[in-house]
C-alpha cells in the first residue's frame, strides 16, 4: 500500500517530476532524459498501469484521494496529496482533473521489431503538434491500426497533451522512431509493405481506386499540417493517394484525415 504523504511548499524535491508541467521545451528535454512521463486524470492514470507502465508517485489533490483509493493501495509509490493552490504553483496551471501521475517509460521497441506482426501501420513525418500526435493515435487505437512508426523529429507521444488528447490510447498502440529519415523507410518496405503518400495532389490515386483495404500489408504516410509530406517522403513512397473531396475543400487537418484514411486501410478487417 502506497505512503500518503502531506506536503505544502512548492519547493519540495519530491515534487520534482511535476514541476513547470506547462513548459513545453523544458518538458521535451527533461521527461525522456529522465524516463518519466505524466498522466493526467484518473481515466488516463489507469489506462497507463493497465498497459503496464510503472507509477514512480502520484500527485492528487484531497478529494481525489477516495476515488483514487484502489490504486493507492494496489502501489507501492509514493503519493503525495497537495492543495488545488499548491498544485497550481507547482505544474503551471490549473488541475482540473486533481490527480497525476508519474509514470516510468520504457524501452522503445526497434521498428522491424514491431513490423513483424503488423499489417497496418502509419507513418508520421514531422508532426510536432502534440494535439495532432494525440488525435492520431486515438482514431489509430479506435480503427484498428497495428502500430505507429515516427520520423526523428516527430513530437513525444508521452508529453501529458498528447496522452490528454488521446485519452490514453498512446498506450494501446505500439510505437517506434525511425532514426534515419526518409531512408528507414526502406525498412518498411523490406518488410513488405506498400507505402502510400496521402497528399492532396491532384496525380494522386483517389482512395477509393487505390483500395488499400485489400493489399496485405500498408503503411500509410502522413505529414504534418500545412506543409504535409515532403517531397523526399513523397519520392520515397510507393503511391500518393488522397481522399477525395466535395465543395471545394482541398484538405482536411492532418487528425482527421488520419482518422478517414485509417478507416480506409482497416475496413473489413477486425479491429483489435
Amino acid at each position: 500500500m502506497a505512503e500518503l504523504i502531506t506536503i505544502d511548499a512548492p519547493g519540495d524535491p519530491r515534487l520534482h517530476d511535476y514541476t513547470g508541467l506547462t513548459d513545453v521545451e523544458l518538458r521535451r528535454r527533461r521527461e525522456p532524459a529522465e524516463g518519466l512521463f505524466i498522466a493526467e486524470g484518473e481515466k488516463v492514470i489507469r489506462r497507463a498501469l493497465e498497459a503496464g507502465y510503472e507509477m514512480r508517485s502520484m500527485l492528487l489533490t484531497p478529494k481525489w484521494t477516495e476515488v483514487m483509493r484502489d490504486v493507492i493501495d494496489d502501489s507501492a509509490a509514493p503519493v503525495y496529496t497537495v492543495t488545488p493552490d499548491l498544485a497550481e504553483r507547482v505544474t503551471g496551471y490549473h488541475v482540473h482533473r486533481g490527480a497525476l501521475a508519474s509514470m516510468a517509460r520504457k524501452p522503445l521497441p526497434a521498428a522491424g521489431e514491431l513490423l513483424r506482426d503488423a499489417r497496418r501501420v502509419a507513418v508520421l513525418e514531422s508532426l510536432v503538434d502534440h494535439t495532432n500526435i494525440g488525435a492520431i493515435f486515438r482514431s489509430a487505437a479506435a480503427l484498428g491500426m497495428d502500430a505507429v512508426l515516427l520520423s526523428p523529429d516527430c513530437a513525444d507521444p508521452l508529453y501529458r497533451r498528447s496522452v490528454k488528447v488521446s485519452m490514453g490510447a498512446v498506450f494501446a498502440v505500439p510505437y517506434a522512431r525511425l532514426e534515419t529519415w526518409p531512408r528507414d523507410l526502406e525498412t518498411v518496405r523490406e518488410a513488405g509493405f506498400r507505402l502510400l503518400a496521402l497528399t492532396p495532389h491532384e496525380r494522386a490515386t483517389s482512395m477509393d481506386e487505390a483500395a488499400p483495404h485489400r493489399l496485405d500489408r500498408v503503411a500509410l504516410m502522413l505529414g504534418a499540417e500545412g506543409d504535409g509530406l515532403s517531397e523526399r517522403a513523397l519520392r520515397a513512397s510507393d503511391e500518393w493517394v488522397r481522399i477525395p473531396m466535395a465543395h471545394g475543400v482541398d484538405s482536411l487537418n492532418v487528425g482527421a484525415a488520419a482518422a478517414v484514411a485509417f478507416y480506409a486501410v482497416t475496413t473489413g478487417r477486425p479491429a483489435h
